[in-house]
């Protein structure tokens, strides 16, 4: 092997399933593309303290690990990691915008250093070190994400709140479990993974990148138009599917492990590309 691949990994629905197992194979695929010399990396929404898991089960030794949609990539320093880039925003006047539309739903932010200020339970995110604050002090600071359930609204209606409020200013991704998440405008999987990309003087698209959600897209698109390779889980909607442009088997079916070993059958296609 002459240069090593850049494989940029999803975590829920990709490689773990709704009840936080990791999805058949996973583990095994993982530690062969690792041992091949390749550098594997976690690229997910979850914010670090929900991710660092993940990367000592699955034995991730890359020293860079995207979290929060791409709004902070940690690097591992010593024994430990460190914040290494941090993109942030002024929310209030999303939070202005969105409040009015959803005054009953429950806000969080997330603030540069990774303290997480809420307006309320939060279902499914990690709330704790975190503060409990009113709107105003919400708002007050640089965030690097805010986040937004309503029990009530589905996916359909954030996509119509989005378009109402303008929100296309700033990144935003719609979870799997209906939440709203809104990042710097411009940031995203696929921009923190460029970064590291550079970083580490990884040949042309020689990038593996595989997700199932609508926040995967960007990195999907950063993927291909280096020329390498972006793959979306079996069980991924059709607008992640045709931005992925290949697709392999459902979460339960071991559909990461899948394009993993693939990797290693079928290293030439993106080499080509990129050499073109």
């Amino acid at each position: 092997m002459t240069s090593p691949w850049l494989v940029g990994l999803d975590v829920d629905g990709t490689i773990i399933l709704q009840d936080e197992t990791m999805s058949p194979g996973v583990p095994e695929a993982v530690a062969r593309v690792r041992d091949a010399g390749h550098v594997v990396t976690i690229a997910t929404g979850r914010s670090w303290p929900a991710t660092e898991r993940w990367v000592d089960e699955l034995e991730i030794t890359a020293d860079y690990v995207v979290c929060s949609n791409g709004a902070v990539t940690m690097r591992r320093v010593d024994d430990g990691w460190e914040r290494w880039s941090v993109e942030t925003f002024d929310p209030s006047e999303v939070l202005a915008l969105l409040t009015e539309r959803l005054p009953e739903a429950h806000y969080m932010v997330e603030l540069g250093d990774g303290m997480r200020l809420f307006t309320g339970e939060v279902g499914d995110w990690t709330l704790e070190g975190g503060r409990q604050v009113d709107l105003a002090e919400l708002g007050a600071l640089p965030v690097s994400r805010v986040v937004v359930v309503s029990p009530g609204h589905d996916e359909e209606d954030f996509h119509r709140i989005v378009a109402e409020t303008g929100l296309n200013e700033v990144s935003y991704a719609i979870g799997w479990t209906a939440w709203l998440d809104i990042a710097p405008q411009g940031v995203d999987k696929g921009s923190a993974l460029a970064k590291v990309h550079s970083e580490l003087g990884i040949d042309g698209g020689r990038v593996l990148v595989v997700g199932d959600g609508r926040n995967d897209i960007g990195m999907f698109e950063w993927a291909r138009e280096l020329g390498g390779r972006a793959v979306a889980m079996g069980q991924a909607p059709d607008e992640v599917k045709d931005a992925a442009g290949s697709v392999t088997a459902d979460v339960e079916e071991g559909g990461l492990a899948d394009a993993l070993d693939a990797l290693l059958v079928h290293p030439g296609v993106a080499q080509v590309k990129a050499a073109e």
